[in-house]
């Protein structure tokens, strides 16, 4: 018959003797405890919920004019209340905040958000009708791409002033006319991160003076080419491809 092990044996065993415990050093948690660990563990998992507050809402289709957000009064039945906003991690160049939302129907939710301070973006066409692109790595993605070239904002700076230095840093040009295209929100699902879109004519050439850590070539295509490139697939950067169609919707609406 097996020996009944006794509470010494079950405390000590698999333990060295300078890590006994004593039958009463161990007191049992209370209730609320076990609560207070119980609503810690909901906290954490409502976290990382998207939407945790059930089944949401959608209006029904509706065939009308153009109207932006905020312009609808029914768009005050969708809009959340930001209660707490908390850093969860802070880089180089963006940081990322959790905020905690209530909902339209008063759950409570969280959103983990980017913030990003900016950037703009160039579409510099020559006289002869060529786009400037820039060829650079891209860690992310792990190989080269092909965009317009762009820049991100520094601190308190004008957006216009931003495109001619990053045109002339990483391209070695200089323009005569820039003109504002429009403002990408380019992934509002998780960041506030917006790029202002300018384009460049007028062109003159000088040497470029990129940062420390960039290492690019620059190549003119005929614009009708990189259009092409686009809507066949090959161009996947976003402001790329969104200041290559501006331009050939620019182009056709000039056409008498």
């Amino acid at each position: 018959m097996a020996k009944k092990k006794s509470d010494t044996d079950i405390q000590t065993a698999g333990a060295s003797p300078d890590t006994i415990i004593e039958s009463d050093a161990y007191t049992a948690p209370s209730l609320d405890d076990l609560r207070d660990a119980a609503q810690g563990i909901q906290d954490s998992a409502r976290a990382f919920t998207y939407d945790d507050g059930g089944e949401g809402s959608v209006g029904a289709p509706e065939a009308r004019d153009l109207v932006l957000g905020d312009d609808d009064p029914r768009d005050a039945e969708l809009s959340e209340v930001i209660t707490a906003e908390d850093t969860m991690f802070s880089g180089l160049i963006f940081d990322v905040n959790r905020i905690h939302v209530t909902l339209p129907n008063g759950h409570e939710s969280a959103r983990d958000v980017v913030r990003h301070r900016g950037a703009v973006a160039v579409v510099a066409l020559t006289d002869d009708g060529r786009i400037c692109l820039v060829r650079q790595y891209r860690t992310a993605l792990d190989r080269v791409t092909v965009e317009i070239p762009a820049g991100k904002l520094d601190p308190g700076e004008d957006p216009l002033t931003c495109a001619k230095r990053e045109l002339l840093e990483e391209t070695g040009m200089v323009a005569d006319r820039m003109a504002f295209l429009t403002t990408l929100a380019t992934t509002p699902g998780f960041t506030d991160e917006r790029i202002h879109l300018y384009m460049a004519t007028g062109l003159t050439f000088g040497p470029a003076h990129p940062d420390e850590d960039e290492f690019l070539n620059v190549d003119l295509v005929p614009l009708d080419e990189l259009i092409d490139a686009v809507l066949d697939g090959r161009i996947e950067d976003s402001k790329t491809v969104c200041g290559a169609l501006i331009c050939d919707a620019v182009a056709h609406r000039l056409e008498p």
